[in-house]
């Protein structure tokens, strides 16, 4: 069992920057964050394995950046250029088989999930 905390939500205004920070209690070889719009279902913003390069959606590509520090299992997410579609509860997530890829922001049953940090972008 993994336990994660996520930190760094608020509100901004369209246009600004949010960091989010996720702090994992042991390792798994891929981390990402997960984020679901009010009434929407989940979807994937990033994920990065250990070594390589970052994976992000397209909806969040050239905005968002993702930074990982393997010895002290943290993940980061930097927003910026933020949009009020941006809004979202945001998780962070870790997984560790590359067969998860495709179901680990749909499920808790192929990844571990923090309980999720509150972003809001007024227009």
């Amino acid at each position: 069992q993994v336990q994660l905390m996520e930190s760094g939500g608020g509100s901004v205004q369209a246009g600004g920057s949010l960091r989010l920070s996720c702090a994992a209690s042991g390792y798994l070889y891929y981390m990402g964050w997960v984020r679901q719009p009010p009434g929407k279902e989940r979807a994937w913003v990033a994920y990065t394995g250990s070594a390589g390069s970052p994976l992000y959606a397209d909806s969040v590509k050239g905005r968002f950046t993702v930074s990982r520090d393997n010895a002290k299992s943290t993940l980061a997410l930097q927003m910026n250029s933020l949009k009020p579609e941006d809004t979202a509860m945001y998780y962070c997530a870790v997984f560790s088989s590359p067969s998860a890829v495709e179901c680990w922001y749909k499920s808790p049953d192929c990844a571990f999930w923090g309980q999720g940090t509150q972003v809001t972008v007024s227009s």
